[in-house]
């Protein structure tokens, strides 16, 4: 949290009527409210106020896209960023995730809409799944350690944004069970995302790519066709 009471939002976009409109929304909400419109200000800002969440607008009009601006954050930053885009194909939402972004917001979108995903991504950051019993998970050779939040698998550490850590620690919860889509998306992401498949579908792919030996045909995270995801264990 930032100095104040109140969550402090940083909006990077360089359209100054929406930046009005964005900064209108989050005040009456009870927000602070940083603005930049440039990729260069957001990286200066994201290091020196530490805001809690991040708005960032993909198309950029100066050197940095909000792409660019995401992988810069992540190198000194875990705070939760939001992309703003006007397309949601699946090859971009996962472009987008593995830049760092935790969420979409497509344009247009209406105030309600802005504050659900504001309000969720905050809630899904602050959230710590706790260890209940042992300290850890293992999964033939994947180990959730859950006090630290490091995931292994044989001697090799697995960098998770706190999204994928939470998805995975689901899968692991209920290891060798069909986890329902919605049950997933419930969990993970919030009730109000229980339809949102396109981002189940991108995170589940890119855990893939960092936990599977053949990310194409994957043993350890398998597919339930039309029902969900399984995390198999010996």
């Amino acid at each position: 949290m930032s100095k104040s009471d109140k969550p402090r939002i940083l909006v990077v976009d360089d359209e100054p009527k929406l930046v009005h409109l964005v900064r209108e929304v989050l005040s009456v909400a009870g927000f602070d409210v940083l603005t930049t419109s440039s990729g260069e200000g957001a990286i200066e800002m994201i290091a020196l106020e530490q805001p809690d969440l991040v708005l960032l607008d993909i198309i950029l009009s100066r050197t940095m896209d909000g792409y660019q601006v995401a992988r810069r954050a992540r190198e000194f930053s875990d705070v939760p960023i939001i992309m703003l885009t006007a397309k949601a194909r699946e090859e971009d939402l996962l472009r987008g995730f593995e830049s760092g972004a935790d969420d979409y917001l497509t344009k247009p979108f209406s105030a309600k809409e802005l504050l659900a995903r504001v309000r969720a991504v905050l809630k899904r950051a602050r959230h710590e799944p706790a260890a209940r019993g042992d300290s850890a998970i293992v999964c033939g050779d994947l180990r959730i350690d859950l006090a630290r939040r490091r995931v292994t698998v044989g001697e090799r550490e697995v960098q998770l944004t706190a999204t994928e850590y939470n998805l995975l620690h689901q899968l692991a919860l209920h290891r060798n069970q069909v986890l329902l889509h919605d049950q997933l998306l419930t969990a993970v992401w919030g009730a109000e995302y229980r339809d949102d498949l396109e981002y189940l579908r991108a995170y589940i792919r890119y855990l893939r790519q960092k936990l599977e030996a053949d990310p194409a045909n994957p043993k350890r995270i398998v597919t339930s066709q039309g029902v969900g995801y399984m995390l198999v264990c010996p």
